[in-house]
């Protein structure tokens, strides 16, 4: 498999690249990344000098160098993971890039699909697209679930989740989604929950919880996440969509007391904040399709808090990692949480 990996270098990305890497070893890998904000090639760099690694810097809105890529390459396969993904982000620093990354971006790949005979392309979605479901649901998403987001960035999601159905029903390009629950593991950018807690911690800060932290997501190990868009990459059937998911259901509330234990912190840490307009109550993924394909997570809900703990301790033992990417992308950060900042303070005035 000659395989393009759009977003390599981001956190489920890079990942997934060296999952495949020392899965296949025969395999040839090029990863495509813009290297935005949460790009980030020190995720990569015990790959780097391997043979069947090649790195090009693009983007994916960009047509003439996908497709200059795919033929240089001799590219066979792609999966999309390049993304626009912080929630707050799409909140309240405008939108504008997440149409233009997860919609126009998807719409771009699936012109080059066509346009180059790909075999197979897989587009990396979210289960956020769906909505959300009430606390008391006794639901879970499924694939026929209807898609209907609440939040900007799901929204852009599911822009690019539609055009793949119209490409494959207009133009039978041979593209699978799949719809994944919330990810956790190493190299993970440490504006996301878990990184972004464990660091507050290390320095001594409380942990923001929105509203009540009652608000339930499904967990899913980012290897395991990786093992499933193996097997799809592989069986997946051209025009299904798949959900993936642990069947690991936690409050935000219950995970922030999970990772204050692992650090030896007490509840007094907490601080809870104003909860973020639009926050979807509760995700919770049906995984019963690609389960019947043979794939199941290695880190079930039995084995969740040993994969927090060696989740929590790899940010223990690489703050240096981490040091690196707020000294590289301070300005863009800092621009970004003077933004949000702003913006509280305009919702707190409103009320």
């Amino acid at each position: 498999m000659n395989l393009l990996v759009c977003g390599g270098a981001g956190f489920i990305g890079s990942n997934f690249i060296k999952y495949m890497l020392d899965k296949y070893p025969d395999y040839k890998i090029v990863n495509f990344d813009k290297l935005t904000y949460a790009g980030n090639l020190d995720n990569l760099k015990d790959v780097e000098n391997n043979s069947n690694y090649k790195f090009v810097q693009g983007d994916i809105i960009d047509l003439e160098k996908l497709n200059e890529t795919i033929k240089e390459n001799n590219i066979d396969h792609i999966i999309n993971f390049a993304a626009e993904t912080h929630v707050d982000r799409s909140i309240h620093g405008g939108c504008k890039d997440f149409v233009l990354t997860n919609t126009l971006g998807v719409q771009m790949i699936l012109d080059a699909v066509k346009f180059n005979n790909i075999k197979k392309f897989v587009n990396v979605s979210t289960d956020e697209v769906y909505g959300a479901l009430e606390l008391d649901e006794d639901r879970e998403f499924t694939e026929t679930t209807p898609i209907w987001p609440n939040m900007p960035y799901a929204a852009a999601k599911a822009g690019g989740d539609l055009m793949c159905n119209a490409y494959f029903v207009t133009h039978k390009v041979p593209v699978v989604v799949t719809h994944c629950s919330n990810n956790y593991g190493p190299y993970q950018f440490p504006e996301k929950l878990i990184p972004f807690f464990v660091f507050k911690l290390l320095k001594g800060e409380k942990v923001p919880v929105y509203g009540d932290g009652l608000n339930v997501r499904d967990w899913i190990h980012v290897v395991d996440h990786a093992r499933a868009l193996d097997l799809l990459l592989h069986v997946g059937v051209p025009g299904e969509v798949y959900n993936i998911g642990s069947d690991n259901e936690h409050s935000n509330l219950e995970l922030t007391k999970m990772i204050l234990n692992i650090m030896g912190k007490s509840e007094e840490m907490i601080e809870y904040v104003t909860d973020r307009p639009g926050h979807d109550r509760r995700y919770a993924i049906d995984a019963s399709k690609i389960k019947s394909l043979g794939w199941f997570p290695e880190y079930s809900r039995e084995k969740f808090e040993q994969g927090l703990r060696e989740t929590v301790e790899w940010y223990q033992n690489n703050t240096e990692w981490v040091e690196k990417i707020w000294e590289k992308k301070k300005n863009e950060m800092n621009k970004f949480q003077e933004n949000l900042e702003r913006s509280k303070d305009k919702m707190k005035s409103a009320t």
